[in-house]
């Protein structure tokens, strides 16, 4: 459903025309804690009942809304690195399997490791230090030394 009303009047001033928003202040919470967990600007016009062009329009209309999803987008994604990272490098921790025999519930207490990935280091290499782990190398082509100087 899509909302491209304008902003309701200040009380007492006459309405602009069209439609009044849908915008609540409570929003920029809302919209934080979905965020937070990976929500992109079309979930948040999905879970607004809203066209993904009125949470562009809010964003820019209000500062408390956009400082919200901004930092909400931030947050999860410095949760994403920290996890590429640890992909990268490996990591480990403890785990419980569980199982059962004759009717008996059997835990066993291990430390489950995941070795470094290839894949996640040059996604990373490539990501902080683009000048030397890009795929596309730049290569100066000219002539020097004696054979240009007996041009």
């Amino acid at each position: 459903m899509a909302d491209d009303s304008n902003e309701a009047p200040e009380s007492g001033a006459k309405h602009p025309g069209g439609r009044p928003t849908k915008y609540d202040p409570a929003f920029a919470k809302q919209a934080a804690k979905l965020c937070k967990l990976g929500a992109t600007d079309a979930e948040l016009a999905d879970f607004f009942e809203v066209s993904i062009r009125t949470v562009e329009r809010w964003r820019g209309e209000h500062p408390e809304f956009c400082r919200a999803v901004k930092v909400a987008k931030a947050v999860a994604d410095q949760r994403v690195e920290r996890s590429l990272y640890q992909r990268a490098i490996g990591y480990s921790h403890d785990a419980v399997k569980i199982t059962q025999n004759g009717g008996d519930v059997i835990t066993k207490e291990y430390r489950e490791i995941y070795p470094p990935d290839t894949a996640a280091c040059i996604f990373w290499l490539k990501n902080r230090d683009k000048d030397r782990w890009r795929d596309k190398q730049e290569v100066e082509h000219g002539v020097t030394g004696e054979v240009a100087e007996s041009r």
